[in-house]
């Protein structure tokens, strides 16, 4: 079983650094490593080259100078090899049984698509917006392996590629920017019957920086996953408008019910009101899901 590991990166060199350290650590070794250096200015190369010094398996550092999120995930997979295709992020450190822990989910449960938890790490807050950055960056499942009945984000994931018929840029380009782009990703292997299943020992560890806990951006962060699920009917070659509507009606009602429950929850149950307010704002998202009300997160590049 021939496996690629792709991660994307943006500015992002430290990061990146311990994550292709935790990948070149696995207990089951890949394939292949992609390397997806999503900055103009290179600034990847250099942790690119010392996996290549160090590495038992094959390293392979793209240069994809056009920032986006969706533009650096195609251009890994574009170049990834493998059957098997598992993607980590740059702020992701894999558990060394990671990969061993994917593959084997994948045979044991017959499925083509597999999660893994992840637990944020770092989050130097407190209070309300301490358990909503946990709840926006924690992946938490069930503490066995099963199946899926819905599809999580891309970092600590692993696709069966010849499960599907996938081109080799998947990914859509509108969500460059704003992100989502792995919510209608899924969406479209699920049409095609995708078999999604949770790997309880694929843990990986989300460490998150100070620029990313402030209010602004957690709330942002919020929104843009309440998007997704409007999106994800209205991209991937067709308007799926009953979707649409289905979703802009549940977006509204969780705007209003969440939205109520937040505000009287918020002094006597922080960790409550953090979830009320996370479903509130999503249920937001759902509503406002055009372009235009996008959140911009990804490959933004000063003047």
């Amino acid at each position: 079983m021939s496996v690629s590991v792709i991660i994307p990166t943006f500015r992002r060199p430290e990061g990146l650094r311990h994550a292709v350290e935790s990948v070149l650590a696995q207990s089951r070794q890949p394939d292949q490593l992609v390397i997806v250096d999503n900055d103009p200015a290179g600034s990847a190369a250099r942790v690119a080259a010392t996996a290549k010094a160090i590495a038992r398996c094959d390293v392979v550092y793209i240069h994809e100078p056009q920032p986006g999120v969706s533009n650096a995930r195609n251009a890994g997979f574009a170049a990834a090899t493998g059957r098997y295709i598992a993607f980590l992020d740059d702020d992701e450190i894999a558990s060394v049984g990671w990969l061993e822990a994917l593959l084997d989910t994948a045979r044991t449960l017959d499925a083509s698509v597999v999660f893994g938890p992840l637990r944020g790490e770092a989050l130097d807050v407190s209070g309300i917006r301490a358990d909503l950055a946990h709840r926006l960056y924690s992946r938490i499942g069930p503490a066995q392996d099963c199946r899926l009945d819905k599809p999580f984000g891309c970092g600590n994931s692993l696709i069966d590629r010849d499960a599907f018929e996938i081109a080799d840029r998947p990914f859509d380009p509108r969500m460059n920017a704003s992100g989502g782009e792995d919510d209608v990703f899924f969406a479209l292997l699920a049409r095609q019957g995708a078999r999604f299943a949770w790997s309880a020992r694929a843990v990986g560890t989300e460490t998150v920086d100070a620029t990313r806990t402030g209010w602004r951006y957690l709330l942002a962060r919020s929104f843009a996953f309440g998007q997704g699920a409007t999106q994800s009917c209205s991209r991937g070659g067709r308007m799926n408008w009953p979707g649409i509507v289905f979703w802009m009606g549940v977006g509204l009602a969780q705007t209003l019910v969440y939205g109520s429950l937040a505000g009287l929850t918020s002094l006597a149950m922080p960790r409550r009101a953090a979830e009320f307010l996370d479903r509130c704002v999503q249920g937001a998202g759902k509503f406002l899901w055009i372009e235009a009300f996008e959140p911009r997160f990804y490959g933004q590049v000063e003047g």
